[in-house]
């Protein structure tokens, strides 16, 4: 049974680019140097705090790009559905929300066009991290956990690591939008804080209909030729 996803999204906007930079400006030049080779957008809390968050996401609507707000949103339900609310009306594509059943019902009730993304477990985590948390279920036993109660609940989809994907597609088959972070098109640095990672044609071998990249696109010596190649990638999955 095949697992590759078969969602009609188009093949280049299956690839976001996480926008983890320290302000506003630089962000606008990385959009501007990696021009038509990125469609979609990740602005994360480093953004959020630097700036004209708020007037960055229409400057990206006006690239005619796609934007995906990831800033987990986790707070009393009421106060979470009123932000998903007033998110759903700046022309966001993609949020992600954090938290329980609460949290999800009233993200997912308020949500509009915007799609809601349950977070799983995070890929900077692993076993020991999750033991530190209180979290004394298996890893792939949790993020199966999130994902049913996501989908019951009426979010869009998950966030989930690309080990964790095929669980999750063998067992609700294509119903969630599943969008994974943690990719490494090249070794794993030692340095790196991602701790459950997979490869570019792992994530969608195991049932991910988008990737999330930064390091490797914005570290690269050629970050638009990194962004082709990791395209190209793609494309020879679909």
């Amino acid at each position: 049974m095949t697992l590759i996803s078969t969602k009609a999204i188009p093949v280049r906007e299956r690839l976001i680019m996480a926008l983890d930079v320290p302000s506003i400006p630089e962000a606008q030049a990385l959009v501007e140097e990696l021009g038509d080779s990125v469609i979609f957008y990740k602005v994360g809390m480093e953004l959020f705090m630097s700036g004209d968050y708020f007037g960055f996401i229409e400057w990206l609507k006006q690239q005619n790009k796609k934007v995906f707000v990831d800033l987990k949103f986790f707070d009393v339900p009421e106060t979470v559905g009123r932000a998903i609310k007033a998110l759903s009306s700046k022309g966001v594509d993609l949020a992600t929300i954090h938290g329980n059943d609460a949290i999800m019902e009233a993200a997912a009730k308020s949500k509009g066009d915007l799609k809601v993304l349950a977070v799983t477990a995070l890929t900077s985590l692993d076993r020991g991290d999750l033991d530190d948390l209180g979290f004394k279920c298996d890893v792939r036993d949790l993020v199966l956990s999130r994902a049913k109660r996501a989908l019951q609940i009426g979010c869009d989809g998950i966030v989930s690591s690309g080990l964790e994907v095929s669980m999750i597609r063998e067992e609700l088959g294509q119903k969630l939008l599943v969008i994974t972070p943690g990719i490494r098109p090249v070794d794993n640095r030692v340095d790196d804080d991602q701790k459950r990672v997979v490869s570019v044609e792992m994530a969608f071998e195991n049932g991910a209909d988008y990737i999330v990249v930064g390091r490797p696109i914005r570290d690269a010596a050629d970050r638009k030729a990194m962004a082709e190649k990791i395209q190209a990638q793609i494309l020879s999955q679909f």
